[in-house]
């Protein structure tokens, strides 16, 4: 069933839990033509069969919803089709996966009609497909007695309840598992919001109030506490069930000859589709892939000067296990206005994500403050894994998703900034030696006198257009063939 983008603003609170307002993200509501929604039974992939009314916070052309086999979590699904700049382009062979960083939604690769990783994709003829993996975006999880909620994020700007009023029980969590929940997050918190100070030289206390921009926002999860102990998974979660699931949904609505996906990962998203590579070599399964790029992604940051082993002393499990979920969406809001308005007292949390004058300011408050989600500490603590000897483990300790690249033999393009802070050219180099020479293609951007690449650059930076895009259009060009 579809419903065509003249129905999208009749949305109800009881659809999608969000109340009506304008994209925040899309001044004047700008849109780019025919909008719908998917909707298909929930048998296997997808969502109920009734007729749904798309989020105004998704600036795709169709929202679709997947269900997670053997899980209570509906993943979203952003569609972006071929557009009409497209024509003249060659045919299409498979569609585009885009996989996002920890932590983050699709805004990232949607930020602006002006800085649309996804609207140049689909501009060169792909049909381009963001995932939202559990817990991020619109993503929804179906709780106890059939109510439905969004991720904890969700409440920043909105309700995010939807289904059955009154159906779940206002006594699921007694008042003192709540207090200490909450308790617990503000110790792990508290120790976040200290290693920021750390990075900076001090400053007058009545202009760096961090803990309690942090704390105030704080205060929201109390509202979500039945949601947030369903904060219960890891990296491997993704990697078995959150991406296959995905996969298998577009494979079936997309139908490409031979079976397979083109696919691109920023950070994480890259670290992932490095994970598959692995663990198909490891089983002798198919890959499902034609080919990959990774944007600012590595199994092993050993070697590197990566500004996240600063994070690493939160990751003792002995402290970190008894706490849920690590905000790190509310924190990184909470810091952003000391980082980016005078007189500038974080400004070194910004060049975290992009390096200096490579974004716009505007845009880069749009993606601080609406692409950061909320994470379990157990995903947190494996992927810490990568900055011990052998690099990136599964979650029994046993296996080493770096072991088995070099049997790989799915064209990859890994590329890296030479500025980004989080996961440094050296990093990226870390795990593209490891695959076979005829297979990897490695490149870093920016040059000594600038631009210059940080993290999110490779996504969004002022430069892509004209520097990175064209480079990973030639690659896909390349190797979507049947």
């Amino acid at each position: 069933m579809f419903v065509s983008h003249s129905d999208l603003w009749s949305m109800t609170r009881a659809t999608t839990g969000l109340s009506m307002r304008s994209d925040p993200r899309r001044p004047g509501g700008i849109s780019w033509g025919p909008h719908w929604v998917k909707v298909r039974p929930r048998a296997v992939y997808g969502v109920a069969s009734e007729k749904k009314k798309k989020s105004p916070i998704c600036t795709a052309d169709e929202l679709h919803y997947v269900s997670v086999p053997n899980s209570d979590w509906t993943l979203g699904l952003w569609r972006y089709l071929p557009s009409p700049q497209s024509q003249g382009k060659p045919r299409r062979n498979h569609p585009l996966l885009l996989l996002s960083g920890v932590a983050t939604n699709a805004i990232g690769y949607d930020l602006s009609p002006q800085s649309s990783f996804a609207r140049y994709m689909s501009s060169q003829g792909f049909d381009t497909w963001i995932l939202e993996v559990r817990g991020a975006g619109l993503s929804t999880i179906r709780m106890d007695f059939g109510k439905v909620k969004q991720p904890v994020d969700a409440t920043r700007d909105s309700s995010v309840e939807h289904g059955m009023d009154g159906i779940f029980p206002s006594g699921f969590l007694e008042a003192r598992q709540n207090s200490d929940i909450v308790s617990q997050i503000r110790d792990v918190s508290q120790r976040l919001v200290n290693i920021i100070e750390k990075g900076q030289l001090p400053v007058p206390e009545q202009l760096l109030d961090l803990q309690g921009r942090f704390f105030t926002r704080l205060e929201e999860f109390q509202k979500q506490l039945d949601l947030i102990v369903k904060y219960d998974w890891d990296f491997d979660h993704y990697l078995e069930e959150d991406v296959p699931a995905a996969m298998e949904y577009i494979r079936t609505h997309c139908k490409p000859k031979d079976g397979k996906l083109l696919a691109i990962g920023h950070s994480m998203g890259g670290i992932l589709l490095y994970a598959m590579l692995s663990r198909c070599c490891s089983e002798g399964r198919n890959f499902g892939f034609t080919s990959i790029a990774t944007l600012g992604s590595s199994l092993d940051y050993t070697t590197s000067k990566s500004s996240l082993k600063l994070l690493l002393p939160l990751a003792d499990p002995a402290e970190v296990l008894n706490v849920p979920v690590i905000p790190i969406g509310a924190l990184l809001a909470a810091a952003h206005p000391l980082a980016s308005r005078p007189p500038y007292f974080l400004s070194w949390l910004s060049s975290q994500v992009s390096a200096q004058g490579m974004m716009n300011p505007k845009l880069l408050d749009k993606l601080v403050l609406n692409n950061f989600c909320t994470v379990p500490a157990k995903l947190l603590l494996q992927l810490a894994t990568a900055f011990q000897e052998g690099g990136l483990r599964d979650r029994s300790g046993t296996f080493f998703y770096k072991d088995y690249l070099r049997k790989s033999n799915v064209p990859v393009l890994a590329l890296a900034g030479d500025q980004d802070l989080i996961c440094p050219p050296e990093a990226v180099y870390e795990t593209a030696k490891l695959i076979p020479e005829d297979f990897v293609a490695y490149k870093v951007f920016g040059e000594p006198g600038g631009p210059h690449y940080g993290h999110y650059d490779l996504v969004g930076g002022r430069m892509v257009a004209d520097q990175v895009y064209p480079c990973i259009i030639e690659f896909l060009n390349r190797n979507d063939v049947i």
